[in-house]
C-alpha cells in the first residue's frame, strides 16, 4: 500500500511518468423499440424491454496528475489483450519514457507471463524493461485512481443502453477527448501518513 502512496506523492518526471489501469466489463445492449425522442414537458422514454448483445471490455489508462486518460475498448480481457495494452502504453503513449511506472491491481492476467505469452520472447523483454508495476495489495484497489476515472465514465457515458462494441468505441472517445482537452486531473489527497492513521489496523502491533 505504501508503495503506491509513495508513488502518487513523488514529483512529476515526464522520463518516468507514472499511469493507472484498470479495467471494466461491460454489457452491450440494445433497445427492441426505438425510444420515443423528447417533447416539450415530456422526457425521452424507452421501453423496459430490451435486447442483450454480449459484452466488452474497458481497459483504462490514467496519468491522473497530468490530466490524461485513453479508454481502450476490446472483445475480451485475457492476457493477450493485457499485453497489447502494455504495448501501445511503451510504444504509441510513452515512446520517449525511460521508465513507465503502472499502478494496477493484482487480477491473474496482470503479469509479466502475460506478454511472454502473447510476444516472441525478445519483444516481451523489450516492453517490460520499461515498465516498473506496482501493485494495489489485495482489497485495496481503491488506492488505484484509475478506478475513480471509471467510476466517472460510467456514471457520464455508461448509464445508458450501448448495443454493440462500435458504437462503445465512439461513445468512449467523444467522452475521453474532452477530458484531455481540459486536462481534468484527480486532485488525490490520501496519503501514507493518513494509512498509518485511519488504516492501522492493517499494520503490525
Amino acid at each position: 500500500m505504501e508503495d503506491v502512496l509513495d508513488l502518487y506523492e513523488e514529483p512529476d518526471d515526464p522520463k518516468r511518468p507514472r499511469v493507472c489501469f484498470d479495467e471494466r466489463p461491460c454489457q452491450l445492449i440494445s433497445d427492441v423499440r426505438e425510444p420515443l425522442p423528447p417533447q416539450p414537458g415530456q422526457p425521452a422514454r424507452e421501453d423496459y424491454e430490451y435486447r442483450r448483445n454480449g459484452t466488452c471490455n474497458l481497459f483504462v489508462f490514467t496519468e491522473p496528475f497530468q490530466g490524461w486518460r485513453h479508454v481502450e475498448v476490446t472483445a475480451h480481457r485475457k492476457k493477450p489483450d493485457f499485453a497489447r495494452c502494455m504495448k501501445r502504453l511503451t510504444d504509441e503513449f510513452f515512446p520517449d519514457a525511460e521508465t513507465i511506472r503502472v499502478v494496477l491491481d493484482n487480477l491473474n492476467t496482470h503479469t509479466p507471463a502475460a506478454l511472454y505469452e502473447t510476444f516472441p520472447p525478445e519483444e516481451a523483454r523489450r516492453i517490460l524493461r520499461k515498465l516498473e508495476f506496482h501493485y494495489t495489495p489485495k482489497h485495496g484497489s481503491w488506492l488505484n485512481i484509475a478506478e475513480i476515472e471509471i467510476s466517472v465514465l460510467s456514471r457520464q457515458c455508461l448509464a445508458r443502453r450501448i448495443g454493440d462494441i462500435d458504437t462503445m468505441k465512439r461513445e468512449v472517445i467523444a467522452w475521453q477527448l474532452p477530458r484531455n482537452q481540459q486536462r481534468r486531473e484527480v486532485d488525490w489527497q490520501f496519503n501514507t501518513d493518513d494509512a498509518r492513521v485511519k488504516l492501522k489496523r492493517l499494520y503490525p502491533k
